[in-house]
């Protein structure tokens, strides 16, 4: 077996899986917020912003970003991996998309947890 060094999972088994699981949370969490929104029509910043200051709103919400850096990491590592043939090029490119997940991810926690 092949394992590569920028990769997430130590196999393609568990790149699978981790893909899989993060796009299930991530349709529970976006099928959540379309009911919430479509079942609160006239949505106002009171209401918004109480649902998020449940802990268990913030936790799912939290959930989800750390399943959408995982499930961005796998789909980009493996499209640089697939498309990307010089290894300078691809490593560049992994480490640009690595700190930029990273920003994001730690980004939305602030917002999400912040003050």
């Amino acid at each position: 077996m092949v394992t590569n060094i920028s990769n997430l999972g130590r196999s393609g088994v568990s790149d699978w899986v981790i893909q899989r699981v993060s796009a299930v949370i991530l349709t529970l969490y976006t099928v959540f917020i379309v009911v919430y929104l479509l079942s609160n029509p006239g949505l106002d910043y009171a209401t918004w912003s109480n649902l998020f200051a449940q802990t268990w709103m913030r936790i799912f919400s939290l959930l989800a970003f750390i399943s959408l850096a995982a499930h961005a990491w796998v789909g980009l590592w493996t499209v640089t991996t697939d498309y990307l043939k010089s290894t300078c090029v691809r490593l560049g490119a992994q480490i640009v998309i690595i700190l930029a997940v990273f920003v994001f991810l730690v980004w939305g926690i602030q917002v999400l947890w912040g003050a």
